[in-house]
């Protein structure tokens, strides 16, 4: 399957859509935000070919971006953006710079891969972090019912692997969710509409491509 760009976008929230056969399904609304080709790499100067899309106005002043953001953004005569997001494509799926993309990119019924940065849920403990089962109810076991129990070996090799599950930081990093489908696609509101859960809380970034499993 040919690589092309993908979207930048915003997560609106969860929602139900009733089907033609008024079947309930489970949905998430995204708005795709206006994507502006910011800059286009290829393989002959760069060694690989990629469209950097710049997306979601920012609130900051053109005199308060950093030097190189105010070239590139004073060259598309454009708002200064909040988000740039490079994407990887084929030769043949190369955009021309400053050119527009909009919701249209996507159609219905077509699977897409999304990434976002997931809800971050601070420090967690085992069984919450990692589905662990915790220690036994009563026979000896006091204080330690929600443990992870032991992580260590013996003399040898005598230490906790790296990657070992446990307690920690949990949430907050990046997320993706592959081949969920494309319900409807809204041009006049610019919405995306997609089957299934998305990662990330309300209003925070998202990112839409091309399922890379599904055709």
């Amino acid at each position: 399957m040919k690589k092309r760009s993908g979207l930048i976008g915003t997560k609106i929230g969860n929602s139900s859509y009733y089907d033609e056969a008024g079947k309930s399904l489970p949905v998430t609304i995204l708005k795709i935000n206006e994507c502006v080709v910011s800059n286009v790499k290829t393989n002959e100067k760069h060694g690989y070919n990629s469209v950097q899309l710049a997306s979601i106005d920012g609130n900051k002043e053109i005199k308060k971006v950093k030097k190189p953001q105010q070239k590139l953004f004073a060259d598309l005569n454009i708002n200064p953006k909040k988000v740039l997001k490079e994407f990887r494509v084929d030769s043949e799926n190369l955009l021309e710079l400053g050119s527009n993309l909009n919701v249209s990119h996507f159609k219905q019924d077509q699977f897409v891969d999304v990434t976002s940065v997931s809800i971050g849920k601070g420090f967690a403990g085992a069984m919450k972090r990692h589905n662990f089962g915790g220690l036994r109810a009563s026979h000896g076991v006091s204080i330690s019912h929600r443990s992870h129990g032991s992580t260590g070996q013996n003399q040898d090799p005598g230490k906790v692997f790296k990657g070992k599950k446990m307690a920690g930081h949990m949430g907050s990093k990046n997320v993706t969710i592959q081949n969920l489908r494309v319900i409807e696609v809204d041009e006049e509101n610019s919405l995306l509409i997609i089957k299934g859960s998305v990662p990330g809380k309300k209003n925070s970034t998202i990112f839409i491509k091309d399922s890379v499993k599904k055709n």
